[in-house]
């Protein structure tokens, strides 16, 4: 059912996607095609923060921050796994795998290196910090809207 918490949620958590894609961007190679990564992370922001957060309002601002805090992880597992298993496609078109196998350990391979790329002070921060401030946020909401 829809609710005004989930539709904050959803709108923050798509913010903190989209912010967080961009700051990523300029770890990323040299040449590397960005293409929609920041808009399909925002929309893996939106739908996590919809299914998740919106359903966990108003049980107090400590609780909002630490559900801001693992919906952010969870933002960032789902969008590593997108990509990861989006690359891996495109690897196993240019025959880059041996067997079915390689190819599903790729998509871990995959993720553990662009996960290696998070480990950085702005990255983290944007994470860590967008995902405590859009965990109050929506909980401000949930108790004004509610």
């Amino acid at each position: 059912m829809p609710t005004a918490s989930k539709l904050v949620a959803a709108i923050t958590f798509a913010l903190l996607g989209f912010v967080a894609a961009q700051t990523f961007v300029k770890y990323l190679p040299e040449g590397t095609p960005v293409g929609y990564f920041r808009e399909i992370t925002a929309a893996i922001g939106f739908v996590v923060g919809w299914l998740y957060m919106g359903k966990l309002t108003r049980k107090g601002y400590r609780e909002a921050i630490n559900s801001g805090l693992v919906t952010a992880l969870l933002v960032v597992f789902w969008a590593l796994l997108a990509f990861s298993l989006y690359y891996m496609l495109k690897k196993s078109m240019r025959m880059m795998y041996d067997n079915p196998m390689e190819a599903v350990l790729g998509v871990f391979q995959l993720m553990l290196d662009y996960g290696k790329m998070l480990l950085v002070p702005d990255m983290l921060g944007v994470i860590l910090v967008g995902g405590i401030l859009a965990g109050l946020i929506t909980e401000w909401a949930g108790k004004r809207w509610s």
